[in-house]
Protein backbone atom coordinates (compact mmCIF):
# COMPACT_ATOMS: atom_id res chain seq x y z
CA UNK A 1 0.00 0.00 0.00
CA UNK A 2 1.28 3.75 -0.84
CA UNK A 3 3.12 5.15 2.28
CA UNK A 4 1.76 8.52 3.36
CA UNK A 5 3.58 11.04 5.59
CA UNK A 6 1.70 13.66 7.41
CA UNK A 7 3.10 16.70 8.92
CA UNK A 8 0.54 18.36 10.93
CA UNK A 9 0.45 19.83 14.04
CA UNK A 10 -3.26 19.75 14.91
CA UNK A 11 -4.83 16.57 16.28
CA UNK A 12 -7.95 16.64 15.26
CA UNK A 13 -7.30 17.34 11.72
CA UNK A 14 -4.55 14.71 11.70
CA UNK A 15 -6.81 12.07 13.38
CA UNK A 16 -9.35 12.48 10.58
CA UNK A 17 -7.02 12.97 7.86
CA UNK A 18 -5.58 9.25 9.04
CA UNK A 19 -9.01 7.94 8.96
CA UNK A 20 -9.53 9.34 5.63
CA UNK A 21 -6.35 7.61 4.53
CA UNK A 22 -6.29 4.45 5.65
CA UNK A 23 -9.52 3.55 4.34
CA UNK A 24 -8.59 4.18 1.10
CA UNK A 25 -5.80 1.70 1.35
CA UNK A 26 -2.94 4.05 2.11
CA UNK A 27 -0.73 3.65 5.49
CA UNK A 28 -0.05 6.77 7.38
CA UNK A 29 3.09 7.90 9.53
CA UNK A 30 1.76 11.27 11.30
CA UNK A 31 4.16 14.09 12.92
CA UNK A 32 3.35 17.40 14.58
CA UNK A 33 6.74 19.20 14.22
CA UNK A 34 9.38 20.25 11.93
CA UNK A 35 12.21 19.11 14.10
CA UNK A 36 10.10 15.39 14.37
CA UNK A 37 9.62 15.55 10.63
CA UNK A 38 13.45 16.03 9.87
CA UNK A 39 14.17 13.02 11.85
CA UNK A 40 11.39 10.54 10.23
CA UNK A 41 12.52 11.89 6.87
CA UNK A 42 16.08 10.70 7.58
CA UNK A 43 15.02 7.24 8.69
CA UNK A 44 12.19 6.14 6.86
CA UNK A 45 11.33 6.16 2.80
CA UNK A 46 7.41 7.24 1.86
CA UNK A 47 5.68 7.48 -1.57
CA UNK A 48 4.11 11.14 -0.52
CA UNK A 49 4.11 13.52 2.05
CA UNK A 50 1.61 15.58 3.26
CA UNK A 51 2.90 18.66 4.69
CA UNK A 52 0.71 21.51 6.47
CA UNK A 53 2.76 24.92 6.47
CA UNK A 54 2.10 26.26 9.45
CA UNK A 55 4.44 24.34 12.22
CA UNK A 56 4.25 25.03 15.89
CA UNK A 57 8.39 25.02 15.36
CA UNK A 58 8.68 26.52 11.71
CA UNK A 59 6.82 25.95 8.65
CA UNK A 60 6.17 23.38 6.00
CA UNK A 61 8.48 25.07 3.34
CA UNK A 62 11.68 23.79 5.46
CA UNK A 63 10.26 20.31 5.27
CA UNK A 64 9.52 20.00 2.03
CA UNK A 65 12.79 21.07 0.55
CA UNK A 66 14.17 18.01 2.80
CA UNK A 67 11.87 16.12 1.34
CA UNK A 68 13.29 16.81 -1.66
CA UNK A 69 16.80 16.73 -1.52
CA UNK A 70 16.60 12.99 0.30
CA UNK A 71 13.56 11.75 -1.61
CA UNK A 72 11.99 11.51 -4.86
CA UNK A 73 8.39 11.70 -3.90
CA UNK A 74 5.33 14.25 -4.49
CA UNK A 75 4.80 16.81 -1.82
CA UNK A 76 1.20 18.54 -0.92
CA UNK A 77 0.79 21.27 0.99
CA UNK A 78 -1.79 21.91 3.80
CA UNK A 79 -2.56 25.40 4.39
CA UNK A 80 -5.30 27.30 6.46
CA UNK A 81 -3.99 30.27 3.80
CA UNK A 82 -5.35 30.11 0.31
CA UNK A 83 -3.68 33.57 -0.69
CA UNK A 84 -1.50 33.61 -3.81
CA UNK A 85 1.99 34.11 -1.78
CA UNK A 86 1.82 31.19 0.10
CA UNK A 87 0.68 29.23 -2.86
CA UNK A 88 3.42 30.54 -4.86
CA UNK A 89 6.04 30.31 -2.30
CA UNK A 90 5.38 26.34 -1.95
CA UNK A 91 4.90 25.63 -5.33
CA UNK A 92 8.11 27.54 -6.33
CA UNK A 93 10.01 25.20 -3.63
CA UNK A 94 8.83 21.97 -4.98
CA UNK A 95 5.45 21.12 -4.31
CA UNK A 96 3.71 19.51 -6.34
CA UNK A 97 0.40 20.56 -5.09
CA UNK A 98 -1.20 22.28 -2.74
CA UNK A 99 -5.13 22.06 -0.59
CA UNK A 100 -6.48 24.77 1.00
CA UNK A 101 -8.29 23.66 4.81
CA UNK A 102 -11.37 22.87 5.21
CA UNK A 103 -10.76 20.64 2.31
CA UNK A 104 -13.02 18.20 0.16
CA UNK A 105 -12.22 14.76 1.31
CA UNK A 106 -12.77 13.34 -2.23
CA UNK A 107 -11.19 16.02 -4.06
CA UNK A 108 -7.55 15.42 -1.23
CA UNK A 109 -7.97 11.73 -2.39
CA UNK A 110 -8.20 12.55 -5.75
CA UNK A 111 -5.20 14.68 -5.65
CA UNK A 112 -3.30 12.41 -3.64
CA UNK A 113 -3.88 9.42 -6.45
CA UNK A 114 -2.92 11.83 -9.37
CA UNK A 115 0.53 12.97 -7.58
CA UNK A 116 1.37 9.21 -7.14
CA UNK A 117 0.32 8.28 -10.58
CA UNK A 118 2.43 11.04 -11.71
CA UNK A 119 5.73 10.07 -9.83
CA UNK A 120 5.00 6.50 -11.15
CA UNK A 121 3.37 4.72 -8.08
CA UNK A 122 1.09 2.84 -9.04
CA UNK A 123 0.96 1.04 -5.67
CA UNK A 124 0.54 -2.72 -5.73
CA UNK A 125 -1.81 -4.83 -7.46
CA UNK A 126 -3.89 -7.51 -6.04
CA UNK A 127 -5.15 -10.52 -7.51
CA UNK A 128 -6.98 -13.86 -6.38
CA UNK A 129 -9.91 -15.62 -8.65
CA UNK A 130 -10.66 -13.06 -10.73
CA UNK A 131 -10.54 -10.32 -8.57
CA UNK A 132 -8.50 -7.61 -9.10
CA UNK A 133 -7.35 -4.56 -6.12
CA UNK A 134 -5.68 -1.55 -7.34
CA UNK A 135 -5.20 0.09 -4.38
CA UNK A 136 -3.60 3.51 -5.77
CA UNK A 137 -6.98 3.85 -7.93
CA UNK A 138 -9.09 2.26 -5.73
CA UNK A 139 -10.63 0.19 -8.65
CA UNK A 140 -12.02 -3.24 -7.70
CA UNK A 141 -12.95 -5.28 -10.65
CA UNK A 142 -14.10 -8.66 -11.44
CA UNK A 143 -13.44 -10.63 -14.03
CA UNK A 144 -12.79 -7.29 -15.89
CA UNK A 145 -15.80 -5.69 -14.81
CA UNK A 146 -15.20 -2.78 -12.16
CA UNK A 147 -17.19 -3.87 -8.78
CA UNK A 148 -18.69 -0.48 -6.79
CA UNK A 149 -17.90 -0.90 -3.21
CA UNK A 150 -19.18 1.04 -0.68
CA UNK A 151 -16.20 2.74 1.88
CA UNK A 152 -16.63 0.20 4.30
CA UNK A 153 -16.89 -2.48 2.28
CA UNK A 154 -13.04 -1.38 0.50
CA UNK A 155 -11.75 -1.41 4.08
CA UNK A 156 -12.50 -4.27 4.75
CA UNK A 157 -11.26 -5.82 1.70
CA UNK A 158 -8.07 -4.42 2.20
CA UNK A 159 -7.98 -5.69 5.57
CA UNK A 160 -7.73 -9.03 3.85
CA UNK A 161 -5.85 -8.30 1.18
CA UNK A 162 -3.71 -6.62 3.29
CA UNK A 163 -3.08 -9.86 5.39
CA UNK A 164 -3.15 -12.60 2.52
CA UNK A 165 -1.62 -15.30 4.71
CA UNK A 166 -3.03 -14.70 8.37
CA UNK A 167 -6.51 -15.29 9.96
CA UNK A 168 -8.29 -11.93 10.59
CA UNK A 169 -10.16 -12.56 13.54
CA UNK A 170 -13.55 -10.63 13.95
CA UNK A 171 -12.66 -8.45 16.63
CA UNK A 172 -9.97 -6.58 14.51
CA UNK A 173 -12.18 -6.31 11.83
CA UNK A 174 -14.86 -4.66 14.10
CA UNK A 175 -11.59 -2.51 15.23
CA UNK A 176 -10.74 -2.05 11.90
CA UNK A 177 -14.66 -0.71 10.43
CA UNK A 178 -15.16 0.77 13.65
CA UNK A 179 -11.72 3.05 13.13
CA UNK A 180 -12.40 3.46 9.49
CA UNK A 181 -15.88 4.66 9.65
CA UNK A 182 -16.02 6.79 13.06
CA UNK A 183 -18.83 5.26 14.51
CA UNK A 184 -19.52 2.16 16.00
CA UNK A 185 -19.77 -1.12 14.52
CA UNK A 186 -21.42 -4.19 15.65
CA UNK A 187 -20.82 -8.10 15.75
CA UNK A 188 -24.28 -7.75 13.32
CA UNK A 189 -22.79 -4.94 11.07
CA UNK A 190 -19.76 -6.93 10.35
CA UNK A 191 -22.17 -9.86 9.31
CA UNK A 192 -23.91 -8.10 6.97
CA UNK A 193 -20.99 -6.56 5.33
CA UNK A 194 -18.91 -9.72 5.14
CA UNK A 195 -22.60 -10.81 3.41
CA UNK A 196 -22.81 -8.05 1.42
CA UNK A 197 -19.13 -8.16 0.19
CA UNK A 198 -19.12 -11.36 -0.92
CA UNK A 199 -22.35 -11.06 -2.70
CA UNK A 200 -19.73 -8.30 -5.06
CA UNK A 201 -16.60 -10.28 -5.00
CA UNK A 202 -17.44 -14.08 -5.22
CA UNK A 203 -18.51 -16.38 -7.74
CA UNK A 204 -21.03 -18.45 -5.95
CA UNK A 205 -21.91 -16.35 -2.49
CA UNK A 206 -22.95 -19.46 -0.55
CA UNK A 207 -20.10 -20.99 -1.40
CA UNK A 208 -17.46 -18.45 -1.19
CA UNK A 209 -13.48 -19.15 -2.47
CA UNK A 210 -11.77 -15.69 -1.63
CA UNK A 211 -13.17 -14.68 2.01
CA UNK A 212 -13.14 -18.04 3.53
CA UNK A 213 -15.04 -18.22 7.49
CA UNK A 214 -12.66 -19.81 9.80
CA UNK A 215 -15.42 -21.05 12.27
CA UNK A 216 -14.89 -19.96 15.96
CA UNK A 217 -12.19 -17.13 15.14
CA UNK A 218 -13.08 -14.98 11.93
CA UNK A 219 -12.04 -15.16 8.25
CA UNK A 220 -9.05 -15.81 6.38
CA UNK A 221 -8.22 -15.00 2.36
CA UNK A 222 -8.71 -18.12 0.05
CA UNK A 223 -5.40 -19.68 -2.01
CA UNK A 224 -4.71 -18.36 -5.50
CA UNK A 225 -3.87 -14.79 -4.34
CA UNK A 226 -1.27 -12.88 -6.59
CA UNK A 227 0.78 -9.05 -6.09
CA UNK A 228 2.34 -7.13 -8.78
Amino acid sequence: MPRIFLVEDDQAIARNLALLLRAEGFTVTRVPTRDEAFAMIAGNKFDLALVDISLPDGNGFTVCTEIKETQNIPVIFLTASGDEASVVTGLNMGADDYITKPFRPRELIARIRTALRKNGCSGPAFEIRGLHVDTASGVVKKNGGEVFLSALEYRLLLVFIGNPHSIVTRSRLLDELWDAAGEFVNDNTLTVYIKRLREKIEDDPANPQIILTVRGTGYRLGGGHASE
